[in-house]
């Protein structure tokens, strides 16, 4: 069986393929249509988020068996018509999961400690302790949006804090020792902190909007380790003044394009001048907005592990 690699990975992925028998080849740099031109000799792909797998593409991938993603999500693949071909798809949430948990925690203790300001003051000559006075997360109410591999991670992660962990989920029955399944009127009702832990999906897609937002109860933090297209920023820009939001800790931002590898246009990742929509300058500048660029899940451990979750499955599937 041969396998075209189309974005690079850890090294043990193709290794350990290597040694199980399979023909792997590598191509990092064609474009989607070169690739469509000779995907036809691959049985299966291997892919982070280079591009997307559309009709046309699974079309011209007359002999595929399966496609690996190198990630949880499976939002650029057309997965119900790769389905209907008979196509096998593997993701790895299992992976990096731990990872986005982490990141998740950090971000959150970050902002109840206002860490990124006190540092740059700090930096600046300034010592100002009461300006600094942080919060504690004990006693607060934590709530989960999407109780998978993801949100079940962090869940764990709070274990060790005096905290009450409600979750909501579409799926019923997902609760587990760590959180408590509740409806969404009930967890809009009683969370201080909201954590997104959701697939990009039709649901999923502006679902924190101004609507949302106003339906709790009481003021809260956002964490959004995520998609950032789940968020619609110029709502949480007017929540964050109106202190409807307390404050944001976002690893992912509506503006990314697809691949995740860019923000805005520029191949850089830079947006170019005119380029930056005014609710995300407002973002930036915003004291109690935490940012990152889509690292949560990007850990040196995870790159070993999402590797290795791909190599298992390719193997207990077709070994």
């Amino acid at each position: 069986m041969k396998i075209l690699h189309l974005d690079t990975n850890h090294e043990l992925l193709i290794n350990q393929l290597n040694g199980l028998g399979f023909i792997n080849h590598e191509d990092y740099t064609s474009s989607k249509t070169a690739i469509e031109d000779k995907i036809k000799d691959y049985q299966g792909f291997v892919i982070r988020s280079r591009f997307t797998i559309d009709k046309q593409f699974l079309d011209a991938a007359t002999n595929l068996k399966f496609i690996g993603r190198v990630g949880a999500g499976l939002e650029n693949i057309d997965c119900d018509y790769a389905l209907k071909k008979g196509i096998t798809l593997i993701s790895a949430p299992e992976g990096n999961r731990n990872a986005v948990g982490e990141h998740a925690l950090g971000m959150l203790l970050s902002l109840f400690n206002k860490l990124n300001r006190a540092d740059q003051e700090v930096r600046a000559g300034k010592w100002l302790r009461e300006d600094n006075r942080g919060i504690e997360l004990d006693g607060k109410t934590v709530g989960i949006i999407g109780y998978g591999h993801m949100g079940k991670a962090f869940s764990k992660k709070l274990r060790g804090f005096d905290v009450e962990v409600l979750c909501y989920d579409i799926k019923e029955g997902v609760e587990d020792k760590n959180a408590q399944q509740v409806s969404l009127r009930e967890f809009q009702e009683n969370v201080d902190i909201v954590s997104l832990h959701t697939p990009q999906t039709p649901l999923t897609m502006n679902m924190v909007n101004k609507d949302f937002i106003s339906a709790f109860k009481k003021p809260f933090w956002l964490i959004n380790t995520a998609r950032g297209k789940s968020v619609v920023t110029k709502d949480l820009v007017s929540a964050l003044k109106a202190g409807q939001v307390l404050g944001a800790g976002l690893d992912v931002l509506e503006y990314e394009k697809a691949s995740f590898e860019n923000l805005f246009k520029s191949g850089s990742g830079s947006p170019s001048e005119g380029e930056m929509p005014e609710a995300f300058q407002e973002l930036i500048n915003s004291q109690n907005v935490i940012l990152s660029p889509h690292v949560a899940g990007w850990t040196v451990e995870s790159k070993e592990k999402l590797a290795q979750t791909i190599v298992d499955k390719i193997k207990a599937k077709f070994c």
